[in-house]
């Protein structure tokens, strides 16, 4: 596999390229004749990344959104054309490979531009190809022919490598690539680029690092109080410099209306209210942030106007006044983009000319051909018609893909005004705008709310200002009460975003390196990785800390020092009794908690339990076993004796839980209705009335004999010490006490150092464990057929996935068993899904398959938890009814109705569970499983439908319309 044995080079500081002492070439006669294309002239680190690139040097160019780094990319493309070599051109997501596909298209001809996607093949053995990462990914380790006279590959949006999801994909592919491929990396401005590019020329060879901070529009800041904008700088803001960076001074005007806010605040706060004679604030407001929007909560609708948040419609009329249209506003909630288009549509607000509807309509057309009426009333097609053509639309993961096509395409052609999108919008999708408005700078990160973070605010406001088209962009924060315009200036002004790696080793990717290269290979071609290369990097920070401790310690053990005889012995005799004790209690907790969790996993709806502990002890009856994850563990959805539905976790039961008996819990229960949980409740209270009502209460073990008596020795050594009668005593043991903890920390310290060096590695080896334990590696570490055919997997939870084909549990079923089944392999719950209706399914035959692959996952757990390796994400059966239902046909209607979910999710679940199943029937054809494959493509065929399948629909349609015209020019000329 001649793009993964290159040998490898020793260390050598030779090697590494200073980027600030690296000469730029002259641009020869395919630089010069590309940059003379362009109806503006290039700037400065445009031109070095193109000298670099036509030198024959791989580069990694970093320069803010919007700053033309993708000239690079094309210029890539350019000079594999004219050298006749193979180009591939990859994105981090689908959208983006779409928009960059059609960029390429209309510079060099569709004949010469292919796009492969996860679910669209188009031209694919053009000279150069759009796709995915993980589609080129999949071709390395697949060994692909069209791999064969590759010479260059752009790699987009490289700073996804930090994604902890899918960043490990971007190292594969750069680790993997043949020395031969010129690689030009494409990064948004970060703060440790030079790290990056240093990594880069170390395992790829010559790379040279271009870095921009330049925006080329300048961007000016602004706080909106009420209806009137404010500069938040007194000067020229720092994004709007020559050279970023620079100092500004807030606006004293801002400065001055927080303090009178402030003023405001606090009087109202002191002013009796009704009976209690407290203020609102003695209440508590939530969240307190320096951006506003929490500390002062209470108080909104006390404050005077001037201090309110604008509402929605004010701020568009705003930015008309200011000609600051169009404008992309971050919301962070899908609910919050879509109710802000409804808010505008119901004040009335239209932005478009006659001739702007007209082309909006006929690109909706374009985008719903194929769609049924029936659809397209499920999807509320006629308020997304009626919104996008006055100009304003919503942009998140929720929407339907098809929508969000249109929109992206309207808003290119600057016929939206307003969009309001989740921070999903700002990775990557080329929709520059005039201005980017920040409704608040506080986002739900999935746990809790938090502020976001200088480079968050810089990604999001480096939408503004489109190159070419504005002179100026502009990013407006809305006022929120308790707003402090200094911390926002900070803000503003710092660029700190770092890049780190989240590579880690997984199953698929164990199997396919050692199949091409033997397991010591790739265990050394895994510590290439960017995540070790920091990783080594860390030890300086490391043992200055050990310097600094051991210099502490060695104060603190003089300050310790006892006259009646040795305190530090008799500090480790009173250290080592409290962590025996600490220990063994630990251990009697795991041993429960974990029989606990997988007791957990066995509920199925029905089940009558106790639960013994934490707020709602008493009985209650399974509604779903429900999403769980790997932090909280099984979160079954239950029904309690109050008839109040909630989830439970590990804390309600310490210890195993064991049905007691079941009743039939309705296949359309829907926690929210009254009448169904008093039904619900009634017959569990008739079924317990038929039981001895008497449960086993929880005991905690007792103590191991062994460990016991070791505590009784040593505490009897304890007592003998000369320092136990020591008047002292306990002063000097808070000295010791520190000095013990700082040793403690000390020698975590120097394991992390010494292990510095094998981190990826020691996983890899953990990884190859569990492969052999499993027959996926045979005894002299090959790849079996079963590990070729897990070769073939790429998902979270490959292995899993291997097993359930591997075991025969898919054997039997037919399409729509066999897609529910996989569906629990792909799908993860939103938290907002929790108190959404459950819609069983209703097959005893995929039914028992999903509780095989829950048996199968616990398995795979455990035999993690013996190699030391962190658990994978847990299954969830979420999901299954509503795949069952798709694969068997039931109208979009009906599944959304049910379900719950938008259109957008429910594409793109389904969508995730056709990549799977092609995977599985791919898979199964490898190991002889020939029904299993006919099957999965059944399934898949049943699945691909209606909305599900309207976007390949469209690009394919667009493709044939570009080929027209294409055809058209070439006669023309």
């Amino acid at each position: 596999m001649a793009d993964l044995e290159r040998p490898i080079e020793p260390d050598d500081d030779a090697n590494h390229q200073d980027p600030g002492d690296q000469a730029v070439p002259e641009l020869g006669e395919v630089g010069r004749a590309f940059a003379d294309s362009f109806d503006f002239s290039l700037d400065d680190y445009q031109l070095q990344s193109i000298a670099h690139i036509e030198a024959g040097s791989g580069v990694l160019v970093a320069a803010p959104t919007g700053a033309g780094k993708t000239v690079a990319g094309e210029f890539a493309v350019a000079l594999g054309l004219q050298q006749g070599r193979k180009v591939f051109y990859t994105t981090p997501i689908k959208a983006l490979s779409n928009q960059k596909f059609h960029d390429l298209v209309d510079r060099f001809g569709v004949e010469r531009v292919g796009l492969l996607t996860g679910d669209t093949s188009i031209n694919s053995e053009a000279q150069v190809v759009v796709m995915t990462t993980e589609v080129l990914r999949n071709m390395i380790y697949a060994r692909s022919a069209t791999l064969r006279n590759l010479g260059f590959v752009v790699m987009d949006e490289v700073h996804y490598l930090a994604d902890r999801f899918r960043g490990a994909v971007w190292e594969e592919v750069i680790i993997g690539l043949a020395d031969s491929v010129q690689l030009v990396a494409l990064s948004a401005t970060v703060s440790n680029a030079e790290e990056f590019g240093e990594w880069l020329t170390e395992v790829r060879g010559d790379v040279r690092l271009v870095v921009s901070e330049r925006r080329p529009v300048p961007l000016y800041q602004h706080v909106m109080v009420g209806r009137t904008l404010h500069d938040l700088f007194a000067d020229e803001a720092p994004t709007a410099m020559p050279v970023p960076g620079g100092h500004s001074e807030v606006n004293p005007e801002l400065v001055s209306i927080a303090k009178q806010e402030s003023r405001v605040v606090r009087d109202d706060s002191r002013r009796p209210r009704g009976r209690s004679g407290r203020g609102k604030g003695g209440r508590g407001g939530g969240r307190t942030s320096a951006y506003g929007g929490g500390a002062h909560a209470d108080h909104r609708m006390k404050l005077p106007k001037r201090f309110q948040t604008p509402r929605r419609s004010d701020v568009v009329g705003a930015l008309s006044r200011d000609n600051l249209l169009p404008a992309i506003v971050f919301i962070f909630s899908r609910a919050g983009c879509d109710a802000a288009v409804r808010q505008l549509m119901q004040d009335g607000i239209r932005l478009t000319t006659s001739r702007e509807r007209t082309r909006i309509l006929s690109i909706i057309d374009r985008h719903i051909v194929g769609l049924a009426d029936d659809d397209l009333a499920a999807l509320g097609y006629q308020q997304f018609r009626s919104a996008l053509a006055s100009g304003i639309a919503a942009h998140h993961a929720g929407m339907l893909p098809a929508w969000k096509e249109c929109v992206e395409e309207c808003f290119v052609e600057g016929l939206i005004k307003v969009v309001y999108a989740t921070e999903t919008l700002a990775l990557g999708i080329n929709m520059p705008a005039r201005s980017v408005v920040l409704e608040k700078l506080v986002k739900f990160n999935g746990e809790g709310h938090v502020d976001i973070t200088p480079g968050e605010y810089t990604q999001l406001t480096g939408r503004a200002g489109r190159r070419g088209i504005d002179t100026e962009g502009h990013a407006v924060v809305l006022w929120q009460p308790g707003f402090d315009p200094r911390a926002v200036a900070g803000l503003a002004s710092r660029r700190t975003y770092p890049l780190r790696s989240s590579f880690a080793p997984t199953y698929n990717m164990a199997v396919n390196l050692i199949g091409a290269v033997g397991r010591d290979r790739t265990r050394t071609l895994l510590e290439q990785s960017f995540a070790q290369f920091q990783s080594d990097r860390s030890v300086v920070g490391l043992a200055r800390k050990v310097s600094r401790n051991d210099a502490e310690i060695a104060e603190l053990w003089a300050k310790a020092e006892c006259d009646l005889g040795d305190f530090g012995s008799y500090a480790e005799l009173r250290e080592e009794i409290s962590q025996l004790e600490t220990e063994a209690a630990r251990s009697r907790r795991a041993d429960r908690r974990a029989e606990a969790e997988v007791s957990l996993q066995r509920l199925r709806p029905g089940d009558i339990v106790w639960v013994p502990a934490g707020k709602h002890t008493g009985w209650a009856v399974v509604i779903d076993s429900g999403p769980g994850d790997q932090r909280r563990g099984p979160r079954p959805l239950v029904l309690g004796e109050d008839r109040q539905v909630r989830r439970l976790g590990a804390d309600d039961f310490p210890t195993p839980v064991e049905a007691v008996s079941r009743v039939r819990v309705p296949k359309r229960f829907s926690p929210r209705d009254a009448q169904s949980r008093r039904s619900l409740g009634a017959a569990m209270s008739a079924r317990l009335a038929e039981l001895d009502g008497d449960v086993e209460r929880f005991r905690p073990g007792a103590m191991d004999a062994e460990v016991a008596q070791r505590i009784s020795d040593l505490r009897e050594q304890l007592a003998h010490h000369p320092c136990h009668a020591c008047p002292e005593r306990e002063t000097h043991a808070r000295w010791a006490e520190r000095a013990l903890r700082l040793s403690a920390e000390d020698r975590r310290i120097r394991r992390k150092m010494e292990t510095r060096t094998n981190t990826i590695a020691v996983r890899f080896d953990r990884i190859c464990q569990v492969l052999s334990a499993f027959g996926y590696l045979d005894e002299h570490d090959r790849v079996s057929a079963e590990g070729r055919m897990l070769a073939r997997i790429y998902n979270e939870l490959d292995l899993v996935a291997a097993e359930t084909l591997r075991t025969g549990v898919l054997d039997d079923l037919g399409p729509a068993q066999l897609a529910a089944v996989l569906s629990i392999l792909v799908y993860e719950a939103r938290r907002s899904d929790d108190r959404r209706p459950v819609w069983r399914l209703e097959d005893p035959a995929a039914e028992d398959a999903i509780e095989q692959v829950q048996r199968l996952h616990r398995q795979v757990s455990l035999a993690e938890r013996d190699a030391r390796l962190e658990r994978g994400p847990d299954v969830d059966a979420g999901f299954a009814a509503a795949t069952f239902a798709w694969a068997s046909g039931i109208d979009l209607a009906e599944v959304l109705g049910i379900t719950g979910m938008t259109a957008g999710d429910f594409v793109r679940c389904t969508r995730q569970v056709i990549d799977l199943t092609e995977q599985i029937g791919n898979a199964a054809g490898s190991i002889g499983k020939d029904e299993v494959r006919s099957t999965a493509r059944s399934a898949v065929g049943a699945l691909r439908r209606g909305v599900v399948d309207l976007t390949a629909e469209v690009e394919q349609a667009e493709v044939e319309q570009a080929e027209v015209e294409q055809a058209g020019m070439e006669r023309a000329e």
